[in-house]
């Protein structure tokens, strides 16, 4: 199994907002390459351990070899099912939960997930493998407006309705069954622009992902839910990396009393970090902590 290559964002400022200790227990509800639960596990010892959870039943294969002898407990679960995990673990609260809810590169640099526009193995985009529909099943079914709806929704295109078009018409004559096939026809539907902006195809498959993962879905019940899992001045650390994510979780820690807001607007990572890790660019880190 190959070494992951996902380097974790605003891994100091996570650790400044959480301030794990020796001898708590804290939850990475979003495990991907491993970084994060790393530089955690290594601050909760000795006594503490960290509680890893991901969908993705590779990443979690893949830390259990990386991350073997830190103090690190892996469960193969969506964070927004938390409660459920640490009632099976006999726990009623941890002291800080993050959840980094950005793409792993581990996942795109995969071919056969089709989360790389270059991949020509299956269109899928699920983070579980087992669960739910892959995305070429979900456009082979959906209906053009709905399609249009959920490219303009989801992935804030505003072309949305010329690439619904475009895939239905095409579809007829073919199956739409890889990455590469789709990002091609996405590209043909857009102006150019740029070279430096984002490619074309980026805001539909991210659409595509959040539907076929319920990523807004999960994201909501969890930060519904998890406040209730946690100790009292217990941290709540959440990485996002669109505006869809981040208005969901600026709005839970501004209306949920039972959170007081560590940082007004968001964590941003310095000028080094873009430079070192341009995926980074787009994150925003919001805290808030459970009321004493």
């Amino acid at each position: 199994m190959s070494a992951s290559i996902h380097i974790p964002v605003l891994r100091n400022e996570v650790l400044e907002y959480l301030q794990p200790r020796p001898g708590q227990i804290v939850v990475d509800g979003t495990l991907g390459g491993g970084g994060h639960a790393r530089a955690l596990a290594e601050r909760v010892a000795p006594g503490g351990f960290v509680l890893a959870l991901d969908r993705d039943p590779q990443a979690l294969a893949a830390a259990e070899q990386t991350l073997a002898g830190l103090p690190i407990k892996v469960a193969q679960a969506n964070f927004c099912d938390l409660p459920e995990v640490l009632r099976s673990l006999q726990l009623s609260a941890v002291d800080g939960v993050l959840l980094d809810v950005g793409l792993s590169s581990d996942q795109l640099a995969d071919a056969s997930r089709g989360f790389s526009f270059d991949a020509r193995g299956p269109l899928d985009l699920r983070f579980d493998p087992t669960e739910g529909e892959p995305a070429w099943q979900l456009l082979a079914r959906i209906r053009e407006e709905p399609l249009a709806d959920l490219i303009y929704e989801y992935g804030e295109e505003r072309f949305s309705r010329r690439i619904a078009r475009k895939i239905v018409e095409v579809r007829r004559r073919e199956p739409i069954r890889t990455a590469d096939q789709l990002a091609r026809l996405v590209r043909s539907c857009l102006p150019r622009g740029p070279r430096h902006q984002i490619d074309p195809a980026t805001r539909t498959f991210q659409a595509l992902r959040i539907a076929v993962n319920d990523e807004l879905g999960s994201l909501k019940r969890a930060l519904e839910r998890i406040p209730a899992c946690l100790h009292p001045d217990g941290r709540f650390v959440v990485i996002s990396f669109h505006s869809l994510e981040d208005r969901l979780v600026k709005e839970a820690f501004r209306s949920d009393p039972r959170l007081v807001r560590l940082c007004n607007k968001p964590v941003r990572p310095s000028e080094l970090e873009c430079t070192d890790n341009p995926r980074s660019r787009s994150a925003k880190l919001r805290a808030a902590a459970r009321q004493a």
